[in-house]
């Protein structure tokens, strides 16, 4: 993280929670004019057993309670606010001192092309009424859905942000996230070409989901698991046959098509659990890889930014680097952004956007009829 510029800074706050599940990420941004937004400081919260088990149970629910809705919403709201509350008083700030936060909510259910039939949604628990209430800051949320009402996928998001912080038209550049799932954005070295971005497939999401029913924890420490395995190739070939693969961008995914029944359906029952893994990190690999040759056919060598909780399994990064012969994987650090960070970090961004009347999504990414400004804003 690096030191802000010496001018009064504007200080933004984002928060992220994605598929993991795992707690809540607080990042605390400056932004300056004509300057690369800064990290100035980070908090991660845990998130309790039962909010995680409330929330996973929810993720792509054929049926559910309003109660149960209203009592995951309010825990998740309550714990963002404890992690708000956390940052400022490590940073002797008041709440005061924050233009804005800017909060992506806990996605439940992500389905830009309807579901049987039905309307495009895209469904994020959220109360910035509620946590503008209990921080006294100014929140802006419901990102997403601005960009879906202009016919977009409203995923990926973060590309507009990779623009801003990594652009530098010396190079091209790749930034690859490895969240729940994994997207990738290209930058093209030419200015007059669009930025292009999209989810290539399942990254931590099947890997978290297999390591918690079959070992203790909620995910593979390096991906220590999966390297003491091997790759199943039927297995892996069967995964691979899922339409999902071969759709051109844009395109976008969640737990509505990955998760662990779609993993069971493809299993013959005779696959030992640790294979399952290593094929699942293969999975990964492979489907990051076939994604980047759709963006660059020709693969070029390349600059490959990895963010993200996947960026820490080594196994998953060794499988990567030998299906990208032609890529060289860096870490955000050498830009001032930990891996872990970037996520967090756009959203902070994004309220920024929002407060200037600037646009918060690329429509050569998400597909949508033009730029637009997301978000709302609610007053402390």
């Amino acid at each position: 993280m690096k030191t802000p510029p010496a001018a009064t800074p504007l200080y933004y706050l984002g928060l992220m929670s994605g598929t993991s599940l795992d707690g809540i990420d607080v990042a605390l941004i400056s932004i300056e004019p004509s300057s690369p937004p800064w990290l100035v400081a980070t908090h991660a919260e845990p998130m309790p057993d039962v909010l995680h088990s409330a929330l996973l149970a929810l993720c792509h629910a054929e049926q559910t309670s309003f109660a149960k809705l209203a009592f995951a919403e309010d825990a998740f709201c309550r714990l963002q606010a404890q992690a708000v509350k956390a940052l400022l008083n490590k940073q002797g700030l008041s709440p005061r001192d924050i233009c804005a936060i800017g909060s992506h909510g806990q996605t439940v259910e992500h389905a830009p092309g309807g579901h049987h039939d039905g309307p495009a949604y895209t469904l994020q628990l959220d109360n910035p009424s509620l946590l503008a209430e209990l921080t006294g800051c100014t929140v802006v949320a419901d990102f997403r859905r601005r960009d879906l009402a202009a016919g977009g996928q409203a995923a990926p998001l973060a590309p507009a942000f990779h623009q801003a912080l990594f652009g530098r038209h010396t190079h091209e550049q790749l930034i690859l996230n490895l969240g729940g799932f994994a997207n990738v954005t290209w930058l093209p070295r030419d200015p007059h070409q669009p930025v292009m971005g999209f989810d290539t497939g399942p990254a931590n999401v099947l890997l978290d989901a297999w390591f918690a029913e079959h070992q203790t924890g909620r995910f593979d420490q390096s991906g220590a698991w999966a390297a003491s395995g091997k790759t199943d190739h039927a297995l892996l070939s069967r995964l691979l046959a899922e339409p999902f693969f071969h759709q051109p961008p844009p395109r976008s995914t969640g737990r509505e098509l990955f998760h662990l029944t779609w993993l069971k359906q493809q299993l013959t029952g005779k696959e030992a659990p640790v294979d399952v893994q290593a094929t699942l990190a293969e999975l990964t690999a492979i489907s990051v890889a076939q994604g980047i040759e759709q963006l660059l056919p020709e693969r070029p060598s390349v600059t490959l930014i990895t963010c993200g909780g996947g960026a820490h399994n080594n196994y998953l990064m060794t499988r990567l680097a030998h299906h990208l012969p032609n890529a060289t994987l860096t870490s955000p650090s050498a830009y001032g952004w930990p891996e872990d960070w970037i996520e967090a970090g756009a959203f902070a961004w994004l309220a920024h956007q929002r407060l200037h009347l600037q646009p918060g999504n690329l429509p050569s990414v998400t597909g949508a009829r033009g730029y637009r400004v997301l978000g709302g804003i609610y007053a402390p």
